[in-house]
C-alpha cells in the first residue's frame, strides 16, 4: 500500500513557498558565463588569527560539547562586545545565548514568544525567513510595506497603524537586508514611543550592525525602557566574514532567554565548539578586520550607486548592509522579469525585490559583498542591457 504524503506531511510546512532567491541560485547551475551579484555573503575570507584559533581548537582535540547556551568564555566576551560597541548591558550567565547562525537565533525567539493567533508586525520589502517562522508558530504575519521616499524606514505613524489588540512581536530588521536602509536614534525613540505602553515585544535583527556608512548604529535595546522588551539577534557572518562558522546569538532579559534555551537545548544541543573558540579570537582582536572590510564595501557602494545612476537608473544610496536596492519600475517589465531577461539574455544574475516580498515590486537587490572586479564586468552588462531597451 502506497503512502500519502499529503495527508502526513504538516499542513503548515506545506503551506510555505520556497524562497524567491533560490528560483534564482537554480538557474545559475545550469548556466555558464554568469557574472552574480546575488549572494548576502562576504567574499573576504575570514581573516587568518580568526581562523587560526579555531585551528588551535581543533590541533588541541576541543571537539567535546559545549554548554548548551554556549561556552562561559565566548558569552562573557559577547557580553563584553555589547557593552563596549552598542552600550548594551547583558548577564552572560542567563541572558546571552550562543546560536547556529542569526537564523536559528531569529527561529528561536519567534518560536519562545509567538502563540496560535498573535500578529508579529514585519516591515517590508525584508528578509526572506521572517514570515515563513511566524507561519510555522501559528502566528500571523502584518506586512508594512517600506517606501523608498522614506528611505525604506519605518515611521512610528505606520507602526501605529498597524498595531491591533492581537499584536505580540514587532519585528526590526535593521541595518536592512534587501534595502540598505538604516533606522536612526530619532527613528528608533519616535517606535519607542509608540509601543512604550504596550505589551508589543521587539524583535532587533542587528546582524549588519556593525556595517553602516557614516552613521553608528543604535540599538533599539539601548533606548530608555526598551531593554525589557527587546530581544537582540545578532552573529558573526557579516561583520567578520564567517558565514560557514554558523556563529550567532540573542541578548534579552533572563525569563525570556530561559524559553528560548529550552528550545534550543532540545533542538540543537550546541553551537559548534570549534566555531566558538574563533568567535572569541574574533571579538577580541577583530575590530580592525571589520573596519578594513567595511572600508572596502563603503568603495564598491559608492561605486555602485553611482554608474546605476548614470545608466539612468534610480537607485536610493544605502545607508548599511551590503546591498543596494535600485527601481527598475520605469523600464516597462516586473522585477522578475527584468531580472530573468538580464540573466538569460546578458548573463547577470540579482535578486528580484519581489523575492523578499511583494511590495519589493519594482526593485531587484544588488550584492555588492563581490570584488569591484566583478561589480564592474556585471556593470558593463547591465549598462549593455539599458542601451538595448532605451533602443
Amino acid at each position: 500500500m502506497s503512502i500519502s504524503y499529503e495527508k502526513v506531511l504538516s499542513r503548515r510546512a506545506c503551506d510555505i513557498k520556497p524562497s524567491g532567491i533560490r528560483k534564482f541560485f537554480d538557474m545559475l547551475d545550469e548556466m555558464k558565463d554568469v557574472v552574480a551579484l546575488t549572494v548576502g555573503q562576504p567574499d573576504f575570507q575570514t581573516p587568518w588569527h580568526i581562523r587560526e584559533a579555531g585551528i588551535s581548537a581543533l590541533e588541541k582535540g576541543r571537539t567535546y560539547y559545549t554548554s548548551n547556551a554556549g561556552t562561559m568564555e565566548l558569552r562573557e566576551e559577547i557580553s563584553r562586545y555589547l557593552s563596549r560597541r552598542f552600550g548594551l548591558s547583558y548577564a552572560a550567565k542567563d541572558e546571552i545565548l550562543v546560536t547556529v547562525g542569526g537564523s536559528e537565533a531569529i527561529d528561536l525567539v519567534i518560536r519562545a514568544l509567538v502563540n496560535e493567533g498573535d500578529e508579529v508586525i514585519l516591515p517590508t520589502p525584508s528578509f526572506v525567513c521572517y514570515a515563513p517562522i511566524v507561519h510555522l508558530t501559528g502566528g500571523v504575519t502584518v506586512e508594512i510595506p517600506l517606501k523608498e521616499e522614506n528611505n525604506f524606514r519605518l515611521t512610528a505613524d505606520e507602526l501605529r497603524a498597524a498595531i491591533t489588540e492581537k499584536t505580540k512581536l514587532l519585528i526590526l530588521p535593521f541595518p536592512g537586508n534587501p534595502t540598505g536602509a538604516i533606522m536612526e536614534k530619532a527613528d528608533l525613540e519616535a517606535i519607542a514611543d509608540v509601543v512604550r505602553d504596550t505589551d508589543i515585544m521587539v524583535l532587533t535583527d542587528e546582524i549588519y550592525a556593525e556595517l553602516t556608512y557614516g552613521k553608528r548604529h543604535v540599538s533599539f535595546a539601548s533606548l530608555p525602557d526598551m531593554r525589557e522588551r527587546t530581544v537582540v539577534v545578532n552573529g558573526f557572518s557579516k561583520a567578520y566574514a564567517m558565514t560557514g562558522w554558523r556563529m550567532g546569538f540573542t541578548a534579552a532579559p533572563a525569563p525570556i532567554t530561559h524559553e528560548m534555551f529550552k528550545i534550543h537545548q532540545f533542538a540543537i544541543m550546541c553551537a559548534p565548539t570549534t566555531s566558538q573558540f574563533a568567535a572569541v579570537e574574533a571579538l577580541r582582536n577583530g575590530d580592525e578586520d571589520i573596519e578594513e572590510m567595511k572600508a572596502e564595501y563603503n568603495r564598491r557602494r559608492t561605486h555602485l550607486v553611482a554608474r546605476l545612476r548614470k545608466m539612468g537608473i534610480r537607485c536610493f544610496t544605502p545607508e548599511g548592509a551590503f546591498y543596494v536596492f535600485p527601481n527598475i519600475s520605469g523600464f516597462g517589465l516586473t522585477s522578475e522579469e527584468f531580472c530573468e531577461k538580464l540573466l538569460m539574455e546578458y548573463g547577470v544574475a540579482i535578486v528580484p525585490g519581489t523575492a523578499f516580498g511583494e511590495c519589493g515590486e519594482g526593485f531587484a537587490r544588488i550584492s555588492y559583498a563581490y570584488s569591484m572586479k566583478h561589480i564592474d564586468e556585471a556593470l558593463d552588462r547591465i549598462e549593455k542591457m539599458m542601451q538595448d531597451l532605451k533602443k
